[in-house]
């Protein structure tokens, strides 16, 4: 039996491609880069360029630091 290669599409970066802005106090956007753990997610799940995800990191560091963001989610 031959096995097919498995096809993964290719993720872009959505802050590139769309143009969004990225800033600590748009809540919504930035728990869509967190697991339901609190921890941020990768680049290589998220699909993010490099120059966007250390931006995004930077703001859910700030957003957590003003307590926008909970630094961990409760069990």
């Amino acid at each position: 039996m031959e096995r097919g290669r498995l096809f993964q599409r290719r993720r872009f970066c959505r802050f590139c491609h769309d143009q969004t802005p990225l800033d600590f106090k748009d809540i919504p956007l930035l728990r869509g880069f967190l697991t339901e753990r609190g921890r941020i997610v990768p680049r290589r799940t998220s699909g993010n360029c490099m120059r966007h995800q250390r931006k995004l990191t930077l703001a859910v560091k700030r957003a957590r630091s003003i307590a926008l963001l909970a630094f961990a989610e409760e069990r």
